[in-house]
C-alpha cells in the first residue's frame, strides 16, 4: 500500500532542550501542546516519558471523534520522537533540530496509508488542508509551553 506524508516546520524560540522535553513528556508537557479542539482525553497507559510510552486519545476532525492508541519510540533521543498508532497505520513524527542557544527548528509531520480510489482522494485532499492547521497551532503552543518551562520550575531543568 503506498503512502503520503504532511507536516509542518517552523523556528521556534525556545531551547531545543526545553522544546524535546515537553514534547516527549505526556504527563505534564505534551497534553499541555495538543489544541483541545482536535484532541481531548490524552491518558498514559504505561510509561510518561519518552520511548516506550503508550497512550490513548481522542482526536476530534470534522465533527468525527475516534479513539487511537499509540506507542512512543525515540530513534535519536533529544532530536526525533515518533508516535505510532496501533489502531489506523499512521506515524507521526517530531523533529527538533537546535539553532544556538535559545531557539531550534521543529517539524511535524504524520506519514498514512493511501486509501485507494475516490475515498483515498479525498481523505488526502481533506487531511492536506486539515492536518497542517492542526500542527501550526500545535507548534504555538509548544513553544509557549517551552518557552514558559524554566520560568515556572528553573529548578526542575537544571
Amino acid at each position: 500500500m503506498n503512502r503520503w506524508w504532511i507536516g509542518v516546520k517552523t523556528d521556534v524560540h525556545a531551547p531545543a532542550r526545553d522544546v524535546y522535553e515537553t514534547i516527549a513528556d505526556y504527563r505534564k508537557g505534551h497534553p499541555r501542546i495538543v489544541p483541545p479542539k482536535y484532541f481531548q482525553n490524552l491518558v498514559v497507559e504505561e510509561g510518561g516519558y519518552g520511548a516506550g510510552t503508550r497512550i490513548r486519545y481522542d482526536m476530534t476532525v470534522l465533527g468525527k471523534t475516534r479513539t487511537s492508541r499509540a506507542v512512543i519510540e525515540e530513534p535519536q533521543p533529544g532530536r526525533v520522537l515518533v508516535e505510532r498508532n496501533l489502531d489506523y497505520d499512521a506515524v507521526t513524527t517530531f523533529e527538533v533540530e537546535p539553532v544556538g542557544d535559545v531557539a531550534c527548528l521543529v517539524s511535524i509531520g504524520t506519514e498514512m496509508p493511501r486509501k485507494p480510489g475516490i475515498s483515498g482522494a479525498i481523505e488526502k485532499f481533506v487531511a492536506s488542508r486539515i492536518f497542517p492547521r492542526i500542527f501550526r497551532q500545535e507548534l504555538l503552543r509548544l513553544e509557549e509551553v517551552a518557552r514558559n518551562l524554566r520560568r515556572s520550575d528553573p529548578s526542575a531543568r537544571a
